[in-house]
C-alpha cells in the first residue's frame, strides 16, 4: 500500500495552501489530519466547514466533546481520540468527562448520558434510532434540533475517522501525551 502524503503548506496542492496557512496561523501548526486531507482541497474544505458548523450548534463544550469523543471511540480512531482530548482541555472541559469518554465509562450526568446514548444509537444503527431512544433523549431536555446536530457532528467525524484509518495518520506531537 502506498503511504498517504502529509502535506505542508509548501507541498500542498494549490487549492489547499490557504487553508493550511490559516490552520497554521490559528493553531500554530498544521495538524497531520489537515496535511492528509490537503491532498483533496474539496475534502479539506468540507471538513473545516463541518467542524465550524458543529462548533456553531446549540451544544456547549461538554456536549460537543461527548458527541465527538463518543464517535471517535466507537470508530476506534487512534488519531482523533488524542486530538479531541487536547481540544477538550483547551475548551476547559472537565478532564474526568474526557477520561470517562475515552474509557467507555458512564457519563457524570443523566443528560450527558442521554446524549451519549443517542449518539451511539445513531452511529451503530446508521441513523435508525428507535422511538423509545428518541423519547429518552427528548426527556433529558434535548429536541429535534440536537438530533440533527448529532448527525452533523457524525458527518464531520466520518471524514476524519475514516481518513485516519485509511491514511494511518500519525498523532501530532502536541497530542501524543493523550495517546489512546
Amino acid at each position: 500500500m502506498t503511504a498517504f502524503t502529509i502535506h505542508t503548506v509548501d507541498t500542498a496542492p494549490e487549492g489547499s495552501k490557504a487553508m493550511l496557512e490559516g490552520a497554521k496561523k490559528q493553531m500554530g501548526m498544521v495538524p497531520n489530519l489537515f496535511g492528509v486531507l490537503a491532498e483533496s482541497p474539496s475534502t479539506l474544505q468540507a471538513y473545516q466547514q463541518l467542524h465550524q458548523a458543529f462548533l456553531d450548534t446549540s451544544f456547549n463544550p461538554e456536549e460537543l466533546t461527548v458527541v465527538w469523543q463518543t464517535i471517535n471511540v466507537e470508530h476506534e480512531c487512534g488519531y482523533c481520540v488524542p486530538a479531541h482530548t487536547g481540544i477538550a482541555h483547551s475548551m476547559k472541559v472537565d478532564p474526568a468527562l474526557t477520561e470517562a469518554l475515552r474509557n467507555k465509562a458512564a457519563m457524570p450526568t443523566a443528560k450527558l448520558q442521554a446524549l451519549q446514548d443517542a449518539t451511539l444509537s445513531i452511529v451503530r444503527n446508521r441513523g435508525n434510532i428507535s422511538e423509545a431512544e428518541l423519547a429518552a433523549f427528548y426527556a433529558a431536555g434535548y429536541g429535534q434540533q440536537q438530533v440533527l446536530e448529532i448527525i452533523l457532528g457524525l458527518s464531520q467525524k466520518v471524514i476524519s475517522n475514516y481518513t485516519n484509518h485509511v491514511a494511518k495518520t500519525p498523532v501530532d506531537d502536541a497530542f501524543k501525551k493523550f495517546t489512546w
